[in-house]
């Protein structure tokens, strides 16, 4: 790793201390405002700050086993390679997620976001495949412990939905459902299927 990234993680790992003892100052807690930002700031430091400290454990690990491997005991050295190994890769792959990190933010990232989801080609089964895809979205809301409001819901004859739309709140929901825009598609034998022909749907 570079001495400037270095140095730029040090500097992190500084204001995200500051940060914590500005959180627990009275004057602070009493200005909502300027605790909202501070712990706002403290949640997006502190994923780079502990991924920073499993960095240097790693590096300390990595020293260790080196050392170990100058032991004149032959299984001693064994052991120390396989640590050696295990190690290295482990830095290697936090210095790699450090750097993701640390690229720029898309500024929109921690907004709230509406989500829309219509049957299209399909008709009934269309309508149950838009259904079983509102249930993944909420089980995924449910395990992100974001909050959904159901805006605008429209039934389809045999279950399902036609149309729906739901506002979802929560830290990060635009970052992850940036992406999920498109049409998604389906074949299967569907519930509204007598004789075992295979449907697609979208």
């Amino acid at each position: 790793m570079n001495p400037s990234l270095e140095r730029k993680l040090e500097n992190i790992v500084e204001r995200s201390q500051e940060v914590s003892a500005l959180l627990s100052e009275p004057e602070v807690i009493n200005d909502g405002k300027r605790f909202r930002d501070l712990s706002v700031e403290y949640a997006q430091l502190s994923p780079v700050v502990q991924c920073f400290a499993d960095l240097q454990r790693a590096r300390d690990d990595e020293q260790s086993a080196e050392e170990m491997l100058k032991d004149p005991d032959p299984e001693l050295r064994g052991m120390a390679a396989e640590e050696l190994e295990q190690a290295r890769s482990r830095r290697e792959a936090l210095e790699l997620d450090l750097q993701k990190h640390l690229l720029p933010k898309d500024p929109n990232d921690n907004k709230n976001a509406y989500l829309e989801v219509r049957a299209g080609t399909g008709g009934a089964e269309a309508a149950l495949f838009a259904g079983d895809l509102l249930r993944m979205y909420l089980r995924y809301a449910e395990q992100r412990r974001w909050k959904t409001e159901m805006v605008a819901a429209s039934l389809g004859e045999l279950g399902g939905y036609k149309e729906v739309v739901m506002r979802i709140i929560g830290q990060e929901v635009y970052s992850r459902l940036k992406f999920e825009s498109g049409a998604h598609r389906v074949q299967r034998v569907p519930e509204t299927e007598s004789q075992g022909r295979i449907h697609s749907s979208a």
